[in-house]
């Protein structure tokens, strides 16, 4: 190719021709004074040297490990599509050091923080937030005001509290499964052993509860050994009282707690599905809608029944407190009822029912996890007047807190009786044997806000108390995220709700549990992190295998 240009007669001494060679020119605007003859021409060898060094320049600068021969180029790819475009100079430049060519992705990797922390939760010795004096603070922590101002943000001082009564009823959980049977023994002797989480509090009595099912008369005369059947006592809770003086001075007051498990008996399974409104017995009708007070005819059963060789649980309950009260005269007392799920139900009943215990009672305050609907309008209307305090922990995401009875909110029925229509809304409750209603202060968490649980968790682990214990201890406020700085332990959590836990944490926990099998102790360390703590890691790995069982192969 040639190409034909025509040049001035003063620059004709810039391009030679038939040479490879390029001379610049002579003119520079730094140094206008300057001649061309003043500039050395560039060879092919000085520009191959310097094109070296700034090779070597950038070789060091990228770390690249050469070896003593020249930089060799590396060629490029053929291919021309945008993919591969570039891919032979990013190649050449070997820039693995700066970006990975394989990138690991984010759900298999855990930041040293966050798995410092899981390692922590997952300490077999539990790790409590500090229980702070509450002094003269009690009664509003106690629901003197029904807990304005300490629900959301969730109070740190109420959040350690709600925790501590919880674990009351998982003690319960656990002393009935460790003897489902109650023999005429057990229900004589004064109570059972159980293990409480606070040793500060000595059980002073145990309670039962007795389901009895009626079966027509004709079904009776014709088969009468099948009372065994029909009518069942078991052990449901426990009566407790604070004894140790140095946790008196710090709550300000001696503190009476009865404790009620759940449903765990088929019998029980039953009376919960007895869910008609009845009348209580020899109570009159609320003053404002002329309503009687209704509740369940199932729990109702559990509660008044007597068994064989055992009075009734309402009978138990008044009788305790009537001589814990006259032991303790003269102190500062108070009374906590709290239970779940069927529990739950229950504590509503015992709490009517020690109102009319003595006329100077005591403060009665009910924390219930996961409690379903008991009673009528009328009902929670009479335990409002009589002053008893409930607070109603709730999971979003749990069905059981949203039966028995029409699947209609409180907040829609107050809005209703907002707009003038309280006559006829009064009308239903008085026609309709499924006119429901919730008592008292709601605290909602929900299992979506725990970045450990699945967010589409079954019902079972909805309404598990140790999933409840769990979004309480992280729950801050309606707006905020789950707490980080939370102490329970995940221990128990994965071992019951394995299925429901995030397999990213699933796999942590096993790789954390090889780990300490293979060292024959755990790292774990406690709050102030100058022991070691030495357990069994044998059955914690088992835990975790069993968990993995569980686990469908879909990422979570």
């Amino acid at each position: 190719m040639q190409i034909n240009y025509t040049l001035p007669v003063h620059n004709s001494n810039v391009f030679q021709t038939k040479h490879a060679s390029f001379q610049c020119q002579g003119y520079s605007t730094l140094k206008p004074m300057s001649s061309a003859q003043s500039v050395k021409p560039i060879t092919s060898s000085s520009s191959t040297e310097k094109t070296k060094i700034h090779l070597a320049r950038l070789e060091k600068l990228l770390q690249i490990q050469t070896g003593p021969n020249e930089l060799q180029p590396q060629p490029l790819s053929n291919e021309s599509g945008p993919e591969n475009r570039g891919r032979g100079i990013l190649e050449g430049l070997n820039l693995t050091g700066i970006w990975p060519a394989e990138k690991k992705s984010s759900a298999e990797e855990m930041s040293p923080r966050h798995l410092n922390r899981l390692q922590r939760l997952l300490a077999v010795s539990p790790e409590y937030s500090p229980r702070n004096h509450l002094g003269s603070r009690w009664r509003e922590y106690h629901g003197s005001k029904d807990w304005t101002g300490l629900l959301d943000p969730l109070d740190e001082n109420l959040r350690r509290e709600l925790v501590r009564y919880g674990e009351f009823v998982q003690a319960a959980y656990q002393t009935f499964h460790s003897n489902p049977a109650t023999s005429s023994e057990d229900m004589t002797s004064h109570c059972r052993d159980v293990s409480l989480p606070d040793r500060s509090y000595r059980v002073t009595k145990s309670l039962y509860a007795t389901s009895s099912i009626g079966l027509p008369k004709w079904v009776d005369d014709a088969a009468p050994d099948l009372g065994w059947m029909t009518q069942r006592s078991s052990w449901i809770g426990y009566v407790a009282v604070c004894d140790d003086e140095r946790e008196i001075a710090r709550m300000g007051r001696r503190d009476i707690v009865i404790a009620l498990r759940g449903t765990a008996t088929c019998l029980e399974w039953v009376e919960n599905l007895r869910d008609i409104l009845i009348q209580m017995p020899g109570e009159e009708p609320d003053t404002n809608t002329e309503t009687y007070p209704r509740v369940e005819c199932g729990f109702l059963s559990l509660f008044q029944t007597e068994g064989e060789h055992i009075p009734s649980l309402a009978n138990s309950i008044v009788k305790e407190l009537q001589k814990l009260m006259d032991l303790y005269k003269g102190e500062t007392l108070s009374i906590t009822i709290t239970g779940h799920s069927l529990g739950a139900a229950l504590a509503l009943l015992v709490a009517d029912e020690v109102s009319k215990c003595t006329q100077k009672l005591p403060p009665v305050a009910v924390y219930s996890f996961g409690g379903p609907r008991v009673g009528n309008r009328a009902f929670a209307n009479r335990l409002r007047r009589k002053n008893i305090k409930v607070l109603r922990v709730v999971n979003a995401q749990d069905v059981i807190t949203r039966v028995p009875g029409m699947l209609v909110s409180e907040d829609l029925d107050e809005k209703l009786r907002s707009t003038g229509m309280a006559g006829v809304l009064d009308m239903v409750d008085n026609s309709m044997p499924w006119a429901y209603t919730h008592v008292g202060t709601e605290l909602k968490v929900d299992t979506k806000m725990s970045p450990y649980l699945k967010p589409n968790a079954d019902v079972a682990c909805c309404h598990d108390l140790e999933a409840y214990l769990h979004l309480v201890d992280g729950f801050m406020a309606s707006d905020s995220p789950f707490r980080a700085n939370a102490k329970r332990s995940l221990v128990k959590l994965l071992s019951e709700q394995g299925a429901n836990v995030k397999k990213l944490y699933i796999s942590k926990a096993k790789s954390l549990a090889s780990n300490f099998d293979r060292e024959g102790k755990s790292p774990l360390t406690s709050c102030d992190e100058t022991w070691e703590l030495t357990y069994p890691m044998k059955l914690i790995t088992e835990i975790w295998d069993n968990i993995s069982v569980a686990i469908p192969s879909a990422i979570i």
